[in-house]
This record gives structure tokens, sequence and C-alpha cells, in this order.
């Protein structure tokens, strides 16, 4: 029997995942899940150990494989998605990496980023992007300086960088594919979205040399077959790989203009796809490159806000307030509305629309009255006042605010959108209604999706037709009541923003 499953490999910032796919349906038939620890060496600063994300994958494949029942040898083509801007650097040679990677999260390039400000209209210009230590460039930057020994190993041609997905494709290849997506491309600050390249003045600004980077190319592609594995057989083709929220708007089905999500991870990232155009926001949003299918550029407007499913995390395991993270939802219910506790959860900075890498997490209204549930309501709405935010400037973006369909559903998928409570309360924050992914977790299927695009094995308009609804939650609060809470949410943030300005 010829190959007939995908596999796709879902590398996050918490966990790795690997899940196998029927090609027809896209109906799952295994998953399997491995956390992988992150470590924090200095404050602001947030790293993994590349060696244990790749073990975590290689575990998960055959995990998920298992427990589907199918042998490796049934795969037929293998898709990639992606934490995005964490950045490794590792020898040709030994295919070792020569530092831990440096993650998405970190702000140790705050300084360097508040330095050069003057420097971000063009940078944003070329690239889409803002100056913050959000962005693979401005990492790999300072490596290059803290590391001085690896700038002539780099400039000779011995050492290789990219994003996570780079790193698992030369793994998965044996060391002989050194490539990546356009997507993840145009997350580094070193590659122009509207020639689609590598950008030599962006490399010679942050000091990179050229020869350490990937060959870029589209999301469905040939990024070459596997080799020397002890958990997948030789020759299965990669065809498909995006940076997790490129992959996650093209599991939704929003492969159009108009067409948008919001996944709730580590962090919460909303995407509206603007096909061939590429919209530069006046509201602090992100340009960025959309999955592409073919050579022709597709970009969306992004927004990110850092910490989300984070700050469940935090009151789990650093104020231990509950053993397991869907608790909170319970917690939420319990929670008295009329006590005044708000919480603004900038752990690493606050992303859009604000771009405030200083900022660190404050709660307000704390009275002898709050309780645990208090601050898990607190923790919830947090997210959801954030991602109101982000869908505010890319509505104004894009019609000045004025004509906002007001029932305009909001596609959403990711570990938090598995809590109702918290999706009621979006839609209410919104006023508009929240609707989420039949399979909730989009970011998988998105990969697996592309690949079989890739593997010629289907196209975007038979993707479109296995759309299905989820589950749809309506708009409860009063308008008066939501713009109250709003204000007051705002207020909140401009006080965070003031007391962790510079100077202050």
């Amino acid at each position: 029997m010829a190959p007939s499953l995908i596999l796709s490999i879902d590398q996050g910032t918490t966990s790795s995942r690997a899940v196998v796919y029927e090609p027809t349906t896209f109906s799952f038939l295994g998953v399997a899940q491995q956390e992988i620890e992150q470590h924090y060496p200095k404050d602001g600063w947030v790293e993994h150990e590349p060696e244990d994300i790749w073990y975590s994958v290689a575990r998960t494949v055959r995990e998920a494989l298992a427990n589907a029942g199918r042998s490796p040898a049934d795969v037929a083509a293998v898709g990639i998605t992606n934490q995005r801007e964490t950045v490794i650097v590792w020898d040709r040679a030994t295919g070792r990496p020569v530092h831990r990677a440096i993650v998405w999260q970190d702000r140790r390039t705050t300084e360097f980023c508040r330095a050069h400000a003057a420097d971000q209209p063009w940078l944003t210009a070329r690239t889409g992007l803002v100056l913050d230590p959000y962005f693979s460039g401005t990492k790999l930057r300072w490596l290059l300086e803290a590391r001085p020994n690896l700038r002539p190993a780099a400039e000779r041609g011995e050492l290789a960088c990219g994003t996570v997905d780079a790193f698992l494709i030369w793994r998965l290849t044996g060391g002989t594919v050194h490539a990546t997506d356009a997507s993840n491309a145009s997350r580094t600050l070193l590659f122009d979205i509207h020639t689609m390249q590598w950008d030599d003045e962006l490399l010679r600004y942050f000091g990179v040399p050229r020869a350490l980077l990937p060959e870029v190319k589209p999301a469905a592609a040939d990024f070459g077959v596997t080799k020397g594995l002890d958990f997948l057989p030789d020759g299965i083709a990669i065809r498909g790989v995006a940076g997790d929220q490129q992959a996650a708007l093209f599991g939704q089905g929003a492969f159009g203009p108009g067409e948008g999500k919001c996944t709730y991870g580590t962090g919460a990232f909303f995407l509206l796809h603007t096909g061939t155009s590429a919209v530069q926001s006046r509201h602090k949003l992100l340009t960025t490159v959309a999955a592409m299918t073919d050579a022709t550029p597709k970009y969306a407007l992004e927004g990110a806000v850092f910490i989300a499913g984070a700050a469940i995390q935090w009151l789990r395991d650093g104020l231990r307030l509950f053993r397991h993270v869907a608790e909170v939802e319970e917690l939420a219910k319990a929670s008295n509305p009329a006590e005044p506790v708000l919480f603004v959860p900038g752990f690493v900075g606050l992303g859009a629309p604000y771009w405030m890498p200083e900022a660190r997490g404050v709660m307000f209204g704390l009275t002898r009255a709050t309780t645990t549930a208090d601050l898990g309501r607190a923790a919830l709405e947090g997210v959801a006042f954030q991602v109101a935010d982000l869908i505010d400037a890319a509505a104004n973006d894009l019609t000045g605010g004025d004509d906002r369909p007001a029932e305009s559903a909001l596609k959403v998928d990711g570990g938090m959108a598995r809590n109702d409570w918290f999706l009621q309360s979006q839609a209410d924050i919104l006023g508009r209604p929240v609707l989420r992914a039949a399979q909730n977790e989009s970011t998988a299927l998105g990969a697996a999706m592309l690949a079989a695009v890739g593997a010629g094995l289907t196209d975007e308009p038979s993707l479109r037709k296995l759309m299905t609804a989820g589950t749809r939650f309506d708009p409860q609060l009063p308008a008066v009541d939501r713009n109250r809470k709003l204000a007051l949410w705002r207020k909140a943030v401009q006080a965070v923003i003031g007391f962790y300005s510079a100077g202050s």
C-alpha cells in the first residue's frame, strides 16, 4: 500500500507536538505532546536547549504514529510549523548548536533597540516589523558580539543559523538542506518582504554574515527528504513549512483578503490576511508574510500579545493556585464581578499596539476581599483586553474603524480556546461573535494542509470545502459596560507604560 498519511510537526514555545492526519478529510488519527524546559539565565532572558527541542520532536513523532496505529512507512509527507523568531546557530560539520536557542520572548536586546529607535521607519518600510527584541535579527547580532569567536566561523561558512523550522529541516534531512519559508524569514528583521529576499543593507546593519542564512522558499515547497533518522525512514518528503501563526491562519481556511484569526497559545496572535497587498499599519501592527503556496507573495497584518496562556501557567506554577490549567475556568466562574481586579500581564514587555519591551506585569485593584478566583478571572480578561486592542487597531488600519461589520466573527483556536468562559468574555469585550475552530489545533492542521498542497495531494479550493464551523459565542455584555471596562483597561495599560518608561 502506498504511503497515505500526513505527519505534522508542531514545535512550540512550551511543548512539541506531532499529529498524524488522513489527507482526504484531515481528520487526525494520532497525536502526542511533550513539554520542553525554558531557561531564564537573567531577568528578561529566555532560552531553550536545542537538543531538548530535537529529542521532543523525535519522541512525539514516534508516539503519534504509535497512537494512530500506523507505521512510519505510511507517511507520505511531513509538514513543519514552529515558534517564530526563536533563533538557533549550529555547526555545519557536526550539526551541534553553538549556543542555546534564544527564544522570541527574550528581551536582552532592549538597550540596542532603544538606542537605535530613530532607524525604525526605514526598517519598518523594508521588513514590515518594528525594531524590538522580539525579532531574530537583534538576537543574532547579540550572539555574534557576545561570542566573538563565532563571527569568523560564520563568515567562513562553517556555521548555519535559522529559526526553529530551519534547525529541524537540517536535522530531518541529515544536514543536506538548509532552508526556511518566507513566513519565518519575514520575522527576522533581515528579510525584505517586498523583494522576498535577504537584504544586504539589513544584514550589514545587524552584522549578520549572509553565509549563515538559509534558502527561502514558499510555505508549500520541496524542503528535501528525511535521511538518517531512527524514527522515520529515509525518503519521506518535507513539503510544508510555516511559522506557527501563519500556519494557523492557513489552518483556519483564511486563504485570502479580509479573513483572519486569533490563536491563543503561550502568547496570543491576531492575523488578518491582506492578499497580495503589504498593508503598512498606522497603529503599530506588523506587516508579515502569510503562508504562500507558490511564488506569489501574500501578506497579513499581525498583532502579538506576548503573554496569554503563559499567564495561566504562571498562576499554576508561580502562585500555585491550581494544579491544572483547565481549572482556571472554574475559578473565573466563581469570581465576584464586583471585585475591581485588573491584570496587565506584561511579564516580558507589551507587544502590539504598544511595543513597550521594558514593561512588566502589574495588578490593579487588589483588596482584602480579593480571592484566587478573582485573580483567575483577571488573568483571562487581561488576555481578552489585549486582543481587543489588536482588533481595533487592525480595523482602524483597514477602514478607519467606523464601518467595521458588527457581526464579523473572530475565528479562534489554541489552548485557551478550549475555555468556554474565556471565549464568552472575549466576545463580550469585543462586542462581536467569537467562533471556535472545529479542530482547535489549527497550527498543526495548517502545516499538514500546506504539506498536502506541496505534495500535490490537494489545493486551496478543495481545502476550503472541508472547513466546518465550530462553537459560536455571541456577545452578551451591554455596550455601555463593555466600553467602561475597556476604558479602565486602557487606563491601566497607560499607567504601566508610564511607570516603566525610560527616566520614570
